[in-house]
């Protein structure tokens, strides 16, 4: 294994799941409300999604990518539709006792929708081809292999963002008491609707 590209891909993959967005927001809330499992998985469905369109900007597949970036309007809408959804979810959503662990199914669905919802935005295929040109990466040199090692640095360092902010929120979920938790929920899943509804008016506005 190339360990120098691999750990570029950890630099990349941290770089791009670091700054605090929608689903950083969903991470926590889900860590406070349904423990770290819970939160943990929502993360890895979001470098799960990095990890496919960073092997798309590394091999340089530029059919998908422009057919994706193409139709991101659409992309964006649906996305939109299913932030606000999980906003109004995370709002009415009352936390999960301490002593009890968050259930598998919880933990599926944490995965799946945070995977889709970072799916929903194929802007990010262009966050990853300038930084790959930041780092003197060209289509990981046209090979497999090397797409192949570039992604998983990717997905290890966006999986060990999620871990660390996971780790931090379940800190801090052990000294909230229930009623603080419910508040929190109530807090994201605002702001969540209201990013959803920002990024709406931004569609519509594309499209008229």
């Amino acid at each position: 294994m190339d360990f120098f590209l691999y750990l570029k891909g950890v630099i990349i993959g941290l770089s791009i799941a670091a700054p605090v967005g929608p689903i950083g927001l969903l991470c926590i809330q889900r860590t406070l409300s349904f423990g770290r499992m819970s939160g943990f998985s929502t993360g890895l469905g979001a470098a799960s999604a990095d990890a496919v369109y960073g092997l798309i900007a590394g091999l340089g597949l530029t059919v998908i990518s422009d057919i994706l970036i193409g139709n991101q309007i659409w992309f964006q809408l649906l996305g939109t539709l299913f932030l606000f959804y999980l906003g109004v979810k995370a709002f009415l959503s009352k936390p999960v006792p301490m002593a009890e662990n968050a259930s598998e199914q919880n933990i599926v669905m944490s995965y799946f929708s945070s995977f889709l919802l970072t799916l929903a935005n194929p802007v990010t295929i262009l966050s990853f081809a300038a930084i790959f040109g930041a780092f003197g990466i060209v289509h990981s040199d046209g090979t497999f292999t090397t797409a192949l090692i570039l992604v998983l640095g990717i997905f290890s360092g966006s999986a060990l963002w999620w871990g660390i902010l996971t780790l931090g929120a379940g800190w801090f979920r052990r000294r909230m008491k229930e009623n603080a938790l419910t508040v929190v929920n109530l807090i994201s899943g605002a702001i969540m609707m209201i990013f959803g509804i920002y990024i709406l008016a931004g569609v519509i506005y594309a499209l008229s």
